[in-house]
């Protein structure tokens, strides 16, 4: 074993950590120690977002000592920053194992501090926690929550005032802090315990009077009300808010997934508990075909992100992709407030680089300005604020199954999608359609874009190197064509550099610096390379468009479209 990680391992035998913790590393001295140096090899790092690792022991895992560090750090960062300010933090977390432990571990910390600490009364889904740090004008929040992981991972997200995550200078500024904690000594562990209150009933009923506020439609929903809706919250925290928001919204028809219904840190129904994926949403998507539902809806451990399945244009039940969802949800939106009359010249709408280039088009012709951030809702809510009080924010999206609708938290919030979501069934269904026949409506209009999206993962102490070489490796020398096709743009948001390659000009792009590399082919096609953040792992963004002149062109366009993405991912050699 490395002598680094000797010394790491000896430090915490011989430091001031508890008798279990001792005894666990022993026991991987002897049983596991490929386990135990990948345990030590580093310090967990509290990334931009903040902490996400598998739990356990070590300086690499989420445990009581790395979480209680990090908080130290980040309430060190609070204090210079506010000074003597009374300094308040909003504190949630998700069903996950330890997320309790965890959160209660934090609250503790910083009210140890001598900071003014609201600590949710049980698991509540992550966009209440945003939601939370504005209505009680906190200085800073935190939700412990590895979000759509594996049931072996954890995380600690970190918030600012505004209730969205850490943007600069914070977040760098933070982790100095967090870095600059090298011994558990160093952190205040109790003392503070009468600086903590506990949120409940009243912070939900605001919260859930926000989400009704949304509704466009009611009396659409009136007509609608016996819609047949399938929810499942993937043994998460969506069954704490879900349901009952799908009541205040006039939905009278509502079948929660038995199976999935109750909180469990294991999740023993799914492999990855993630409404991207199809086996997470099979129990659900059987449920819906029984039923004869007219909408399934699944939302992640902290109800964050949203999976939707409807029947297509043939009857046959899909699960729809996040670029889908992003367009429905926005198209819905910019058209329903211009019939309502409650449309504002100002208004705009934000997505991401990654996501589809529909949106853009769609905005542009229905007169609405639309920005493209970073990946992240981060980047979504840092733009909000640098636009209040000049232009008027309606809705935002990724393609990664998030939305965020309206102002009033600045996280994605799949407990709104999935009513909002409801509603726009509801309306199709008054018109005589589903939900699939006025996406088919929306590529004739604006253009019949498809995405696919693949991640390959690099495990272990070598995984990070080898996506670092990747990058490096497309970077350096990009390739001149794709599946036939000349690449024309080479977009580098880490040097903020765009370049035509073909005729050798370039340009700054104004975006904050991100490890993201994007090829525009002359067909129209772009395809992303962006690292994970919070997982080690390379995701591949896939993105193909064309003409859609009729309905009964769809299936022979979209087979193309996949045959093309196909064909795009075997000429890069991914898989």
């Amino acid at each position: 074993m490395d002598t680094a990680i000797q010394q790491r391992v000896a430090s915490w035998l011989e430091g001031n950590y508890d008798q279990a913790t001792k005894e666990a590393i022993q026991s991987l001295q002897t049983t596991n120690p490929d386990d135990l140096a990948d345990s030590f090899y580093r310090s967990l790092e509290f990334g931009t977002g903040g902490l996400r690792g598998i739990m356990g022991v070590g300086t690499n895992r989420m445990n009581k000592y790395t979480v209680g560090m990090a908080t130290q750090g980040f309430a060190n960062y609070l204090k210079k920053t506010y000074g003597s300010a009374e300094i308040r933090v909003a504190i949630g977390h998700d069903s996950r194992n330890n997320s309790r432990f965890f959160a209660e571990t934090t609250a503790n910390v910083f009210a140890a501090n001598g900071i003014k600490v609201f600590l949710f009364e049980a698991l509540r889904p992550t966009p209440e926690l945003s939601f939370a740090i504005r209505k009680l004008h906190c200085q800073g929040g935190v939700v412990c929550t590895a979000s759509h992981n594996p049931k072996e991972y954890n995380g600690y997200k970190a918030y600012w005032n505004d209730g969205g995550q850490l943007v600069p200078p914070h977040d760098k500024n933070v982790i100095k802090e967090v870095e600059a904690i090298t011994s558990v000594n160093e952190v205040k562990w109790n003392g503070g315990e009468a600086n903590i209150s506990l949120m409940g009933k009243e912070m939900d009923n605001a919260y859930m009077d926000m989400v009704k506020s949304l509704s466009v439609y009611p009396d659409v929903i009136a007509e609608q009300h016996d819609l047949k809706i399938v929810y499942t919250p993937i043994h998460g925290t969506g069954i704490t808010l879900v349901p009952e928001v799908l009541s205040r919204f006039g939905f009278t028809n509502v079948t929660v997934v038995e199976e999935q219904a109750t909180p469990n840190g294991d999740f023993p129904t799914v492999a990855y508990p993630n409404p991207e994926e199809s086996e997470t949403m099979s129990i659900g998507l059987k449920k819906a075909k029984a039923m004869d539902a007219d909408i399934l809806l699944g939302t992640d451990p902290d109800a964050d992100r949203v999976g939707v399945g409807v029947k297509n244009h043939k009857g046959e039940w899909v699960l729809m992709n996040g670029n889908q969802t992003a367009i429905l949800a926005f198209a819905y939106l910019i058209e329903a407030r211009k019939s309502k009359g409650i449309a504002q010249p100002n208004d705009m709408v934000i997505t991401t680089i990654v996501t589809t280039a529909m949106i853009n088009e769609l905005a542009k012709q229905n007169g609405v300005a639309c920005y493209n951030v970073l990946t992240g809702f981060k980047w979504i809510a840092e733009l909000i604020k640098e636009k209040e009080g000049k232009e008027n924010y309606v809705i935002g999206g990724e393609e990664s199954f998030g939305l965020m609708i309206g102002d009033q938290l600045r996280d994605k919030d799949a407990v709104s999608a999935v009513a909002l979501l409801c509603e726009m069934a509801a309306y199709e269904k008054n018109q005589g359609r589903t939900l699939f026949d006025k996406l088919i409506e929306l590529y004739i209009q604006y253009g019949f874009y498809y995405e696919s999206l693949i991640s390959i993962t690099k495990k272990g102490m070598n995984g990070q190197k080898e996506i670092a070489d990747m990058m490096e490796g497309y970077r350096n020398n990009p390739p001149k064509e794709i599946n036939g096709v000349k690449v024309q743009q080479l977009l580098d948001y880490e040097l903020q550099t765009g370049k035509d390659l073909l005729t050798g000009e370039s340009w700054a792009i104004k975006l904050p610096k991100s490890n993201v590399l994007q090829f525009i082919l002359e067909d129209g096609s772009k395809i992303s390379a962006r690292p994970s953040g919070t997982e080690p792992k390379i995701k591949f963004y896939f993105s193909v468009c064309t003409q859609l002149e009729k309905k009964e062109d769809f299936d022979r366009q979209f087979a193309a479209l996949e045959a093309k993405i196909k064909s795009i991912i075997a000429g890069l050699k991914l898989k």
